[in-house]
């Protein structure tokens, strides 16, 4: 009887999605057989003040549509909305647009559904593909405090929009390597390292940087993450063609196959 092996069995991968976002990933990693490590590059937390966050949600009728483009996004905005009641009523009024289909489905759990999601999971195709004129829009962007890209604002005020940013959480890099991982790095255990942000690129690199060592294999889940790849390590092995955990977990398989049909 032929025992069939899972594609990634004998694969080390590295996963360095913030704590708390990590477990889908490494579940969809270890049921293709891989060994999965998990090292928080960034913390996600509250954003230094709630103040314009606030603000805006108490003037939540002035909007014409609400812009979520993570699932941390989603997260903290209705977390703050609930501290404000009065609000939810207005909120129904409002179209929302959110950027991929785990943002939309975090957005569901919370009882509302998409009025908008872009064909392609990234800012860019947001501005290229909004359902309708954004001319004299008015436009609420809960966003990271700091280290997002510009583009979706700067694309969407120059159509003719009025976007206003609020920050409604904040992501910090880790201070500290879990010490299985320092271990496997020093070792040169580890056959792939993944990297879902351009954030999580930069704080890896501050982090291993006093280590020392030879990065292995590199997965991105797409162009903005790779972009910043090739900046700090010069290279990337593997890139996701659908900018989703699950394309990038495919995408390591079809690397990993190709690699063996080739030996």
């Amino acid at each position: 009887m032929t025992v069939s092996v899972l594609p990634l069995f004998n694969k080390t991968i590295l996963v360095t999605r913030s704590a708390g976002q990590s477990s889908q990933f490494t579940q969809l990693l270890q049921s293709q057989g891989a060994t999965v490590l998990e090292m928080p590059a960034i913390e996600i937390m509250p954003p230094s003040s709630w103040q314009l966050l606030d603000r805006a949600i108490a003037a939540l009728a002035d909007f014409d549509w609400l812009i979520l483009t993570s699932t941390n996004a989603v997260d903290y905005f209705f977390e703050r909305l609930a501290a404000h009641q009065n609000a939810l009523a207005a909120l129904a009024d409002v179209k929302i647009a959110v950027v991929g289909q785990k943002t939309a489905a975090k957005l569901e759990q919370q009882g509302r559904s998409a009025d908008f999601i872009p064909p392609n999971f990234v800012a860019d195709s947001l501005v290229e593909h909004f359902p309708e004129a954004v001319s004299n829009l008015k436009i609420l962007f809960p966003r990271v405090e700091t280290g997002g890209r510009e583009v979706l604002v700067k694309e969407l005020t120059a159509r003719g929009a009025e976007v206003v940013e609020v920050p409604a959480y904040q992501s910090g890099c880790a201070q500290s390597i879990p010490m299985t991982v320092k271990t496997a790095l020093l070792q040169g255990t580890i056959d792939l390292v993944t990297f879902a942000s351009s954030k999580t690129v930069n704080c890896f690199c501050q982090l291993v940087e006093p280590l020392a060592i030879s990065v292995p294999l590199i997965a991105s889940i797409g162009p903005q993450t790779s972009a910043t790849c090739q900046q700090r390590f010069g290279r990337v092995d593997i890139e996701a063609e659908d900018y989703t955990l699950e394309g990038l977990t495919q995408a390591i398989v079809n690397w990993v196959r190709q690699q063996a049909s080739n030996s």
